[in-house]
């Protein structure tokens, strides 16, 4: 199976490495960085990751994750990578996103009166490009899967691992990422966080201004 990863400057590290982490362990499982020329690509916090295919040498991916990220807002006008996109849509078995990457798919036009989610300071932004939003971790709808924020990446790729090759397989690899989450505070969604947190964040947020 062909997991193609988008990567592209200034997108959230873990968006791609949390589903690469798990897509990866899937029996048969070929996973390829790529992006609109191959390269070093430098994530937030200046982390380079490295695409080693071009999006021209893998049209026809079985499955295509999206990240997000801050570097999102300067792919929304990005024709040449929503053509690849639609393609690779076409005929791929999952179209997938975690955060902000799903405004890259909705940009795209493959998301269109679909259920689906992003990062919550993202989600009104998301309605406004036609999706049908829903606030949860990981949302499927047909062959379309979404996932929320940065961390909920692998909460998506444990799921689709779990319809591809069953429950079974998809406990066994997250068992052996030993993904097992304790959170130290009770401050992961903005229902649980603290209300001055909660308004933090969104005063920093580039969605504050509409972006």
């Amino acid at each position: 199976m062909n997991v193609a990863i988008l990567l592209y400057d200034r997108m959230t590290a873990l968006d791609a490495i949390g589903p690469y982490d798990v897509l990866r362990r899937l029996p048969g499982a070929e996973v390829s960085f790529v992006a609109q020329r191959p390269g070093p690509k430098r994530a937030e916090g200046g982390l380079s990751l490295v695409a080693e295919r071009a999006l021209s040498e893998m049209p026809s991916p079985e499955i295509v994750v999206v990240p997000g990220g801050s570097g999102q807002s300067a792919l929304m006008d990005d024709e040449t990578l929503h053509a690849w996109l639609r393609a690779a849509h076409e005929t791929s078995i999952w179209t997938t996103s975690v955060c902000t990457g799903s405004l890259i798919l909705a940009a795209a036009g493959l998301l269109e009166a679909k259920r689906a989610t992003s990062y919550w300071l993202a989600l009104e932004k998301l309605g406004e490009l036609g999706a049908d939003v829903l606030q949860e971790r990981v949302v499927f709808d047909g062959k379309v899967v979404t996932a929320a924020g940065v961390s909920a990446g692998i909460d998506m790729a444990l799921a689709l691992a779990a319809r591809i090759a069953g429950d079974q397989i998809a406990q066994a690899i997250q068992l052996a990422i030993e993904y097992d989450p304790r959170p130290p505070f009770a401050a992961g969604s903005p229902q649980k966080a603290p209300a001055e947190v909660v308004e933090l964040l969104r005063a920093r947020s580039r969605f504050a201004d509409g972006r």
